[in-house]
Order: structure tokens, then sequence, then C-alpha cells
């Protein structure tokens, strides 16, 4: 096997190659990281006969800690759009903020349904309220695309149970009902800062040109306005929201004072991650029943259909994560840049920020990430609820044309690409190095603080 430098070498040939095939050929990131992860293996000197085994175990054992996870978050969430509680989330958090701080409701708005929903579905539905907001307080709509924009995404690449953060967790071995409290505490100074307060500045030297009414229109043919048979309260939206979290807070917070029992037993059950989402899907599909137009196997149906790719690339990612520590790349990465005088976390940010910059996804960036540092969480002396969240930090900003996320903005917003990037790709950015300044912030208190 490869050794020392050649393995930074071959670790660098083998993004590039990933990046090509996807960015150039435009294959499948699926079938990309599958075929770079048996090219890297072969390449290093790793035997042939036990290269489909570490690959395949990879896989594995990405979505033995997510799987399951992955396909109830979607289905719960298709369950939470359909019914509208979503949108009754939104308008209960933008009238507490008021109409003139309506951006900062909005932002948070964002950050708390992303949660649950991926992100390009959560900007669809709530793209409505942008428009009716804009025309309401006169602020620019560049300000509302901004907010909504960067609190959706600081959720959903910070906050479990998110597939891309879940896998953060799992592969850094933090305890998730911890991750997730620290993971919403970086994630508001974050949303605010990059969704509110950049989004009223750039609002202001953005203009976007496009009239509300031709807005209206696209959203309403698109069928984004179709209402639910039944209306939903505001108290029942919140609690179908809340219930999943609730639950594994609920066995992360007892375990430190209930340790032994038929009770800590019970709950360390209902709070699994998830028999908890399982739980919540369930409630969900009776509960949620009377406020939908759609069938349930119409929803079982999109939900799965959703899922099932992001089932495949999470681990695809996994699987070369797994190569890249079998051949002990990633110790020699580390230890290379540790030599560099780099910090610990401002490694981890950097190296998650240029996956998510170049391959266009958050989730890929992710899982690649912490499947290569998680494991060295130990080594590196660093906790690894720090260590994870300064990888999820670098996953939210610098959004490109590559990225999925970025036209769904750029549509819905109705901007133009130049307005986009200045709008919704720096925004990220800044709220993505919000966060990394929260997660240092934190680090002043290790030792003190439970999992830090």
């Amino acid at each position: 096997m490869l050794t020392g430098n050649m393995l930074i070498l071959i670790f660098l040939l083998s993004l590039g190659a990933l990046f090509f095939l996807i960015l150039k050929i435009k294959l499948e990131p699926f079938l990309a990281l599958i075929g770079v992860a048996l090219g890297t293996a072969l390449v290093i000197g790793i035997p042939v006969a036990d290269v489909p085994v570490i690959v395949t175990s990879g896989f594995g054992a990405t979505l033995t800690g997510v799987g399951i996870l992955i396909g109830l978050g979607v289905i719960f969430g298709q369950f939470l759009a359909a019914s509208g509680a979503i949108e009754r989330i939104a308008q209960a958090v933008l009238q507490v903020f008021g109409v003139q701080k309506s951006p900062a409701g909005l932002a948070l708005t964002g950050t708390a349904v992303s949660i649950p929903v991926f992100f390009d579905a959560a900007f669809v539905i709530l793209s409505g309220l942008i428009k009716s907001l804009s025309r309401k307080t006169g602020i620019s709509i560049v300000t509302f695309v901004t907010a909504l924009g960067v609190g959706l995404i600081v959720s959903h690449s910070m906050i479990a149970p998110t597939p891309g953060p879940l896998v953060v967790a799992e592969n850094t071995g933090s305890d998730l009902g911890l991750f997730i409290l620290y993971g919403i505490l970086c994630a508001i100074p974050a949303t605010l800062v990059g969704g509110y307060m950049y989004g009223m500045f750039i609002g202001k030297h953005v203009k976007s040109g496009v009239s509300l009414d031709e807005q209206e229109e696209e959203i309403a043919v698109a069928g984004l306005e179709e209402k639910p048979r039944k209306q939903i309260s505001t108290g029942l939206s919140f609690a179908m929201l809340a219930l999943p979290i609730l639950l594994i807070l609920v066995n992360t917070v007892s375990k430190l004072f209930i340790t032994e029992g038929v009770f800590a037993t019970t709950l360390a059950f209902i709070g699994d991650k998830n028999v908890a989402l399982f739980i919540s899907v369930i409630v969900a599909v009776f509960v949620l029943n009377p406020y939908i137009n759609k069938s349930k196997q119409e929803l079982y149906t999109e939900a799965i259909n959703s899922a099932g790719l992001i089932i495949l690339v999470t681990g695809a990612g996994g699987a070369f994560g797994a190569v890249i520590n079998e051949s002990g790349i990633g110790d020699h990465l580390i230890t290379t840049m540790q030599n560099w005088s780099i910090p610990v976390l401002l490694l981890a940010f950097i190296f998650s920020q240029i996956l998510r910059a170049s391959l266009g996804s958050a989730t890929v960036a992710l899982v690649t990430t912490s499947s290569i540092m998680g494991p060295l969480a130990g080594e590196l002396g660093m906790a690894p609820i720090l260590l994870g969240l300064a990888i999820c930090a670098g996953a939210v900003g610098l959004s490109l044309p590559n990225d999925s996320g970025f036209w769904v903005v750029n549509k819905f917003g109705r901007l133009t690409i130049p307005q986009t990037l200045k709008a919704w790709t720096v925004g990220g950015f800044l709220a993505g190095l919000t966060a990394l300044l929260m997660v240092y912030v934190l680090s002043i208190f290790s030792g003190v603080l439970p999992g830090l």
C-alpha cells in the first residue's frame, strides 16, 4: 500500500476525479462516489479481494445509523407539508415578530421548518410567504429570499434529524440529543447574521426587478397554494414539529438523572432516534389525516421516491469515506495539516467547505468529511460534538450553480444569477462563519457543559 505524502496526492486526485465526474460528466453522485471509492482503493494498493468488502461495509455501516431515519424523516416532512402545518408555523412566528421584523421571523421560521423538511421542498412550500410579506411591508423581496434561504440551509446543515447532521453525529460518535441542542445554539445566531442582518443589507443594494404579480402567477401554476381540506391549528402544528425532537431530548436528559430500572429502559427505547421518529410518523399519519387532501398512498410514494436517492448517495459517501479511513489517507492528511498549525475546528470547517462548494451538496460534504475526520476525534483531542458542529458549519455556505438549492432560490426568488450569488451564496457563507464562531465559543466551556 502507498504511504506518506503519496496518500495526500491520491486523495487530492480522487477528489478531483469526483468533481470531474459530477460537474463535467454529469454523472449521478451515487455512481461517481462508488466509482471513485473503488478506483481509489485499487490505486492505493488495498488488496483486490478486500476492496468490495470495504466499500460495501462502509455503505452498510453508514446506513445502519441513518438509513431508517432518512426514510422516516422524509415521510414525516411530507405529511407536515401536506397538512398545512408548515405554513401555519410560519404564520405564527411572523405574528410574534411583527411586520417590520418579519425578515427575522421568516429566517427563524426557515430554521425551524428545515429540521424535518428538506431544503428544496421547504423553500418551495414557504416561497408563497415571500411575495405577500414584501407587498405588505415594503421591504425588498431580496431580503426575504435571503432570510428564508439562509434560515433553511443553516438548519438543513446543522440540526438533526436532517440526514446530513445525523450522519455527522453518527460518524463522530456524538450523543444525538446534545448534538441537536448545541446545533440549535449555533444555528440561531448564524441565521440571524447571514439571513436577517445580511438580508436587510443586501435588500437595500440589490433590486430584483420582478413584479409580485408575476411571481404569484408562477407559484399558483406550480400548485403551491393548494389548501388543505381542513385548517390545522397552530398548536397542533408546533406539537407535531416538536414531537420527534422532544422524544429524543427526553431520552438524553433522562440519562443524566436516571440510569437504571424499567423507566430508564423505557425512555431509552422511546427516545432512540429511530423509534422516536417512527412514533412521530405514526402519530402524523393519523392525527394529520383530517387536514390533508392527498391520499396517504400518494404521500408515501412521493416520500419514498425522494428518500431513495438520498439514501443511496449517503451510503455511497460512507463507502468513499471507508476507503479513505482504511488507506490511512485521513490520518496522514490530518497529521500533515496539524504540522501546518491549522486548528482542528478550522480544519474541519475548511475541509467541509471545500467539498460543499465543489460538489454542490451539503449532505455529501457532511458525509464525506465526517467519515474521514469523525473517527479521529479522540486522537485530535477534540470533543466529538464540537468537531461535528464545525463540519456542519462548513457545509452551510458557498452554494454555487452546481447546487440544486441554488436554482430553487434563483427560480422561486426570481433573481438573476449574479443577484442570487450576492444574496444567497454570500449570505450562506456569512452564516457558516458565524456558526463556526459559535462552535469556538462553545469550546471555551469544554469540560463544563455536558458532552463538550
